[in-house]
């Protein structure tokens, strides 16, 4: 028989108090803890790089978390306190629709941008979820720039020259989310950028492909941009109950040292959940596991940055 103005819900010889402290031991406790933590504790935190940082994610395997980790590294940063350009690159438009950005066919895009009709701040539109979180949408019309890129004069390098004006933005940092390809796009985004990130799911095969991207990485930099260099490596969809995760994970550090983050990218359904709500996890579920690894690897990019200056 229950008290009489006690709640049925409190369990018999616990206190209200001591109910409600529980209650935030609980998974879902601790998960909504965390997303208050995140959303009200995060912001403002993170110091601005000495100088703009412009990022090409780029890995032509697929399905490695390039355009997720794109776009929510993006959006940790921009909840932070940043600035934050992400250039949707890839003709899906994949990081248009997780950062909640109008992708319709007409829409000023980056294929407009690369083929000189537009500069690029007439393609620039703020996400709905951040008032310092931008993008340059993509839409379907990109799938045929490939082509139409070939015969024009300095091809690998019209997106390098319509980023010339992003000097007089006040952006911290721009992501360039690439296609799963090593095409003249991709090379546009090498040309365009100064650093590379590589983000490496921690599957069988990982590093199959790894190494032409490497190769032509060099060329770019032998040929088109001296200063291109890889600087960060994202290690993604890691599963703690595989031995294969983890050993994976040991050869990428073995190969590319302390160019990778500490952090990693558990695999997560809620990750990828996201974008069908458009929106990266940060936004759709700031309290589970995916949201504070992304977290992380944003504070541990935004460090490594600090202090740098133009060269």
């Amino acid at each position: 028989m229950s008290v009489p103005g006690e709640s049925e819900a409190t369990p018999p010889d616990v206190s209200r108090e001591t109910w409600g402290t529980q209650n935030v031991d609980t998974p879902i406790g601790a998960e909504a803890e965390r997303a208050v933590r995140l959303m009200h504790g995060a912001q403002g935190q993170l110091p601005r790089p000495g100088r703009q940082r412009v990022f090409t994610v780029a890995n032509q395997k697929g399905g490695v978390g390039k355009t997720t980790t794109a776009v929510n590294i993006a959006a940790a940063l921009a909840l932070q306190g940043l600035r934050v350009l992400v250039i949707d690159l890839d003709p899906q438009g994949n990081a248009s629709t997780a950062l909640g950005i109008e992708h319709r066919p007409g829409t000023p895009s980056s294929y407009e941008v690369l083929l000189g009709d537009i500069p690029l701040e007439e393609a620039v539109q703020r996400s709905p979820h951040s008032e310092r979180l931008f993008c340059v949408p993509a839409t379907i019309d990109l799938a045929g720039a490939e082509i139409e890129l070939v015969s024009m004069v300095a091809r690998e390098g019209r997106l390098r020259t319509a980023l010339a004006g992003l000097k007089n933005y006040d952006f911290d940092f721009v992501f360039i989310d690439c296609p799963p390809s090593l095409g003249l796009l991709t090379i546009n985004a090498l040309v365009a950028a100064p650093e590379v990130l590589i983000p490496i799911q921690c599957e069988y095969y990982a590093l199959e492909g790894v190494g032409q991207l490497l190769r032509n990485i060099e060329m770019v930099k032998a040929h088109l941009n001296p200063v291109l260099d890889v600087t960060t490596v994202v290690l993604t969809m890691y599963d703690g109950r595989t031995k294969l995760a983890d050993q994976v994970a040991v050869d990428v550090r073995a190969h590319f040292g302390t160019k990778v983050l500490q952090t990693v990218i558990p695999r997560s359904v809620k990750v990828s959940e996201a974008p069908g709500y458009g929106m990266t996890i940060i936004d759709y579920d700031p309290g589970s596991r995916g949201a504070m690894s992304y977290l992380d690897a944003s504070r541990e990019l935004a460090h490594r940055a600090g202090g740098e200056r133009a060269r």
